[in-house]
């Protein structure tokens, strides 16, 4: 991982790694058209400290998301996977979620008339977005307590579902929905690809949803292929 210099500007930093624009935004510090500014400088205007930036940069750059960091789901027990996907999979989304919403309306707006194919992602992103809220709130309210109560018991609990089946099926159809609407995505921006004349908020944009499939490939596999049959399997054994 390299050290952040004070001295490089702002733009180069997220034209480098756009995911940074994030760690710009919390401390609103313009990455786009003020972009040409030294970070140190653009610290001095907006008052905020300069090693407290430099370290969320830092951050930044090494979290699990941009490194492509990957945990052995298979050697989890049922309770601790579910728990992590909550506190890493869905908590990322309900703060990244957001973030593209802005984006991508701003993105679409601004340059929606010179490349239309940024309204399909804006279309898509909508629907992405509409899919996976409620579907987080089901898998943590619903299902993620019933396999708990599962792995919990010494014999079959008693669901008002029926059969876990019935709800895993559900959310197996919403991965497939959630799937459709990325691919729509990555078509649309030819694999996540920024045109020369990109702005840096077009960039940062293109870097996240990016993030956001790799992201989604990741927690879609740790459910169907892990969680979802192992509680399945579990119950049978215990029927």
């Amino acid at each position: 991982m390299l050290t952040i210099s004070s001295e490089a500007s702002v733009g180069q930093l997220v034209r480098e790694v756009p995911a940074r624009a994030k760690v710009f935004e919390q401390f609103g510090i313009d990455f786009c058209c003020g972009g040409k500014l030294p970070v140190a400088d653009a610290c001095r205007t907006r008052r905020v400290d300069l090693k407290t930036v430099l370290d969320e940069l830092q951050k930044c750059d090494a979290s699990p998301v941009a490194s492509g960091e990957l945990v052995d789901a298979d050697a989890m027990t049922l309770t601790d996977l579910a728990d992590h996907i909550e506190q890493t999979h869905h908590a990322y989304l309900r703060d990244e979620l957001p973030r593209l919403d802005r984006m991508t309306e701003k993105v679409a707006r601004v340059h929606g008339q010179h490349e239309p194919r940024l309204l399909q992602v804006r279309d898509a992103f909508i629907a992405l977005q509409a899919e996976l809220e409620p579907h987080m709130r089901k898998e943590d309210t619903v299902l993620f307590p019933l396999i708990r109560q599962l792995e919990a018991a010494t014999g079959l609990p008693e669901f008002h579902c029926g059969s876990l089946s019935n709800p895993i099926r559900q959310m197996e159809h919403e991965h497939d929905q959630a799937g459709d609407a990325l691919a729509i995505i990555r078509q649309a921006t030819d694999d996540f690809a920024p045109p020369e004349w990109a702005c840096n908020t077009y960039r940062a944009m293109l870097d996240g949803l990016e993030r956001l499939e790799f992201d989604m490939h990741q927690h879609v596999h740790k459910e169907n292929n892990v969680l979802f049959p192992k509680a399945m399997q579990l119950e049978a054994s215990r029927a």
